[in-house]
């Protein structure tokens, strides 16, 4: 464009000279005129070009954060799907639990149930506890003093105890004798030597007695803890008697296995 309007000022030049009507002076006039519309042009171009050249950073810099929204939109979409895995896997563990749960508390209820009578007379006690039911017996239904023989009446209720467990096949029947801290009596002693020799006859003859009743012994574990897992204090007699005592104690498979790992 400007090399265009100088041939031009130069035609308009020869033909003003050719004609003779304008002046020299006139003539510089115009071609200042001219001049100075050529300058602003090309000042105007300069300025255009540099409008151009910043609009094509701002294009670039923005076709940058464009990208990098997308690579922050994909990131967040793929933590929003782990999170919802996540959710999703808490969701199936509390239903897990919740159906767990429900099932113990529909088994205590079972167990208590079917024990009412017994439960009533005192003769036992049945406890819930996290992962695990328990029966408590009471010694003097079970066994004499310093014996391990089962009695008469111990062993009825000892049956109907067995006709509760069997359908507890989810569970590991472990049964443990209990002693109050007296030492056993000398005349004895040639049988049990100690409260743990005592404490585990009691319980490996009751583990027996519910093999015979029909519980599968592939389920049960006898264990003795003597006088060294106390439930009331041994210094009055009502505290000896409570320590005096047999518990079976329904056990999840899992938790045994699990138990069995970290022993190992």
């Amino acid at each position: 464009m400007i090399r265009h309007l100088r041939i031009g000022i130069a035609f308009i030049a020869v033909g003003v000279i050719a004609s003779g009507c304008v002046s020299s002076g006139t003539f510089k006039k115009m071609e200042a005129g001219k001049n100075e519309e050529i300058t602003t042009l090309q000042q105007n171009k300069a300025a255009l070009e540099e409008q151009k050249k910043t609009l094509e950073q701002q294009k670039t810099a923005l076709e940058q954060d464009n990208a990098t929204l997308k690579q922050q939109v994909t990131s967040l979409e793929q933590k929003n799907t782990a999170m919802q895995e996540q959710v999703g896997s808490l969701e199936q563990e509390k239903a897990s639990l919740v159906a767990a749960s429900q099932q113990r508390q529909q088994q205590y209820d079972a167990l208590v149930q079917g024990l009412s009578q017994e439960v009533e007379k005192g003769q036992l006690q049945v406890k819930q506890y996290k992962n695990m039911l328990a029966v408590d017996l009471a010694e003097q239904i079970f066994f004499d003093s310093g014996k391990a023989t089962l009695k008469k009446e111990g062993k009825e209720v000892l049956k109907k105890v067995g006709g509760a467990l069997k359908g507890y096949e989810n569970k590991i029947i472990r049964v443990v004798g209990h002693t109050d801290n007296v030492p056993v009596a000398k005349s004895l002693q040639a049988t049990f030597p100690t409260n743990w020799d005592l404490s585990v006859a009691r319980a490996a003859n009751v583990v027996r007695y519910l093999q015979e009743v029909g519980v599968p012994p592939e389920r049960m574990v006898a264990a003795g803890r003597a006088e060294y897992d106390p439930v009331a204090p041994n210094d009055t007699p009502e505290g000896r008697q409570k320590n005096r005592r047999i518990e079976i104690m329904l056990i999840d498979k899992n938790l045994v296995s699990e138990m069995t790992k970290t022993g190992g």
